[in-house]
C-alpha cells in the first residue's frame, strides 16, 4: 500500500468515529418529556425522598390505635339487650310539682314522664318479697314488710312510719345481684322532700365489706359519709329513680333524716331492678 492510500485510510477511519461518537451522545442524556423517578405525572412533589426505616415504624401505632378502637367498639356492642324496665307506678294524689323555696339544691320538676330507663334483657324488681330490718325495730305506723310487699298507692296501710331523726331500711336480697336502678317512694301522698337522702349497698348485713355509696344528698354531712353531691327531690307517684350502674351486692340501705312535714320518716315501697351475679 502506498503511503498516499494509507493516509486516506486514516482520513475516512477518523470521519467514522467522529459521526459515530456525535451520534452516540443524544443516546446518553435524558429525554426533556421523560418524568423525573417515582413520579408517573410528570409533576414534580416537593419530596421525592424515600421513604426511611424511622418512618415505616412511625405509622405503626395508628395501626395499632386503629386495631383497639374497634376493639373497644366491639365490647360495647355485645349480645346484651338492652331494654326499657317496666316500673308500674301508683295513682298520683295531688297535681303538679309544688317547689319549697326554703330547700336548697332542689332539682327542678322534669314537666313530663320520667323517660324510660334501660337495662339488659331480663332484669326485674329482685326486691319484692324480700325481708327489711330496720334501725327502728317498731315502727309508729305499718310493718317494714309493706316496703316490699309491691303496694305503692298512697294510702293508708301502704307505708310504714320510722321515728324521727336519721333512720335507715336494709333489704336483704338474699343473693348478689347486678343492680342497675333502685326506685323508692317515702311517702307521695304530699309533696315533700326528704332530708339526707343516703343510698348505699353492701355484701354483708352489717354493711363492712365492700360498701358503695350510689346516691348522697346530704349536703352538710349531718349523716357522716361525707357532703352528697346529689340533690333534694320532691315526692311524687314516679318515686325516686337512682341509676345503680350495674353495682353487684345483697344488700340494699337507705337513710333519711325526717322531711320538710316532720322529723319522721316514712316508706311506702322500695324496688331494686337487677339481674343475678353468674
Amino acid at each position: 500500500m502506498t503511503k498516499k492510500n494509507i493516509c486516506l485510510f486514516v482520513k475516512v477511519i477518523s470521519c467514522f468515529l467522529l459521526v459515530f461518537c456525535l451520534l452516540s451522545v443524544p443516546s446518553c442524556k435524558k429525554s426533556p418529556s421523560e418524568p423525573p423517578v417515582g413520579d408517573s405525572s410528570g409533576t414534580e412533589t416537593g419530596d421525592n425522598t424515600p421513604q426511611t426505616p424511622d418512618q415505616t415504624t412511625a405509622q405503626v401505632p395508628d395501626e395499632i390505635e386503629e386495631a383497639d378502637d374497634t376493639q373497644e367498639v366491639a365490647a360495647e356492642t355485645d349480645e346484651t339487650t338492652w331494654v326499657p324496665i317496666d316500673i308500674k307506678l301508683p295513682k298520683p294524689v295531688f297535681i303538679g310539682t309544688p317547689q319549697d323555696t326554703k330547700v336548697p339544691n332542689l332539682e327542678k320538676p322534669l314537666g313530663k314522664e320520667r323517660p324510660p330507663f334501660l337495662a339488659p334483657e331480663g332484669t326485674k324488681n329482685v326486691a319484692l318479697g324480700k325481708p327489711v330490718s330496720s334501725s327502728d325495730e317498731e315502727p309508729i305506723i305499718g310493718e317494714l314488710v309493706y316496703i316490699t310487699d309491691g303496694d305503692k298507692e298512697a294510702a293508708d296501710g301502704s307505708y310504714v312510719e320510722l321515728g324521727p331523726l336519721q333512720q335507715y331500711v336494709t333489704i336483704d336480697l338474699e343473693g348478689m345481684y347486678s343492680i342497675y336502678a333502685i326506685v323508692v317512694w317515702h311517702h307521695h301522698m304530699q309533696a315533700q322532700v326528704y332530708f339526707d337522702v343516703v343510698v348505699q349497698v353492701a355484701d354483708d348485713a352489717d354493711f363492712v365489706t365492700n360498701v358503695r355509696t350510689i346516691f348522697n344528698n346530704d349536703i352538710d354531712n349531718s349523716a357522716g359519709f361525707g357532703v352528697g353531691k346529689d340533690m333534694h327531690y320532691t315526692e311524687t307517684n314516679e318515686g325516686k329513680l337512682i341509676d345503680a350502674k350495674g353495682v353487684k351486692a345483697r344488700y340494699v340501705r337507705l337513710y333519711s333524716n325526717g322531711n320538710t312535714s316532720d322529723d319522721l320518716n316514712r316508706y311506702t315501697e322500695v324496688e331494686v331492678y337487677g339481674k343475678p351475679v353468674e
